[in-house]
């Protein structure tokens, strides 16, 4: 009895909440930067608004008393409540800002009829809108997300980079970014023009994940961000070059705009909680730890009307910060 207290002494001590202090991240990374040097009259050839439905974010399982009195392993975020004219409104407004950022920036900004109804697009097909993408998260997590496209836009167009797909549905849509991206650096020469593409992938929560903490499992806060390393502006120059700008950083807002609440039944925590706990008593005995963890659902409710709000204002900080790296480069 003695040795079974001192384990679980130890372990309620190991358990103490773990503060990791991150290294600062630059909040994007420049690729190309020579390539903007002198384009100041641009065409917008894409603008792709994401937005994640689900995701499953994953953490490595722990045994014994890690296991029984650890954190969840496993979060299923759900969001609902956003319907398609709440995104398609989110996209047309994100849109009309980065427009109106660029010509404030000092750039020439050209109709999309020059460019859609250019010759160099003439055999380039429109991908499916909305656009349903598998994504792949970082450290084996994964997500749904639904991109659209603004209503001034005539098609939605992606290139490579622009998304990373999970499954073989992507090798189609990765195809498609390989014969858009030709079409657009074919334009851009023949019209002597920039032409850019803008990718924004909109998270409903924030999730810390794998690999951000070092104790206590995934932890799930509702918010809305623009993600880092899924959301970036490229820029193809007149010579067919590009220099593309990735957000490194999420770009969050704060406020009422989605409604958390776990969505976990009874049963289900009942279950993994006398599995884990079997577990570290095994572990305690000698006998070894099984290995569990715990799964959490948590549902996210949209709030119409603030949804919309703070979606856009994520947006037009992401595209601040964007164009206020671009516009130095020219």
């Amino acid at each position: 009895m003695k040795k079974m207290l001192s384990a679980i002494a130890i372990a309620a001590v190991l358990l103490q909440p773990v503060h990791v202090v991150a290294k600062e991240k630059e909040p994007v990374k420049i690729a190309g930067p020579a390539n903007a040097k002198g384009v100041t009259t641009v065409t917008v050839g894409a603008f792709n608004v994401g937005f994640i439905f689900e995701s499953i974010d994953r953490t490595a399982t722990s045994g014994g008393l890690m296991g029984a009195f650890g954190g969840t392993t496993k979060a299923k975020s759900e969001l609902v409540g956003v319907t398609p004219e709440m995104m398609q409104a989110v996209t047309d407004a994100a849109y009309a800002d980065f427009v109106s950022q660029l010509t404030a920036s000092g750039y020439s900004v050209q109709a999309p009829a020059d460019l859609f109804g250019h010759t160099a697009l003439a055999k380039t097909k429109s991908q499916d809108v909305p656009l349903d993408i598998n994504i792949a998260l970082e450290k084996g997590s994964k997500g749904k997300a639904t991109y659209f496209k603004p209503t001034e836009l005539p098609s939605l167009l992606m290139i490579p980079g622009d998304f990373l797909g999970s499954g073989m549905s992507s090798i189609g849509m990765n195809m498609a970014a390989g014969q858009a991206s030709m079409a657009l650096a074919n334009y851009a020469k023949a019209a002597n023009v920039g032409v850019i593409d803008v990718v924004y992938l909109i998270d409903f929560s924030q999730q810390k994940r794998p690999g951000a903490f070092s104790f206590g499992g995934l932890q799930v806060n509702s918010a809305l961000s623009v993600s880092a390393d899924y959301s970036r502006i490229t820029l193809i120059a007149p010579n067919g070059k590009q220099s593309v700008i990735t957000v490194k950083a999420p770009v969050a807002v704060e406020g009422e705009f989605v409604e958390k609440s776990d969505a976990s039944s009874g049963t289900d925590k009942a279950l993994q909680s006398g599995a884990n706990v079997a577990g570290g008593v095994a572990a305690v005995m000698g006998f070894g730890g099984l290995k569990f963890g715990k799964t959490r659902k948590f549902a996210f409710t949209a709030k119409p009307g603030n949804y919309e709000e703070g979606a856009t204002k994520a947006a037009s900080l992401t595209s601040a910060m964007l164009i206020g790296r671009l516009t130095p480069l020219r």
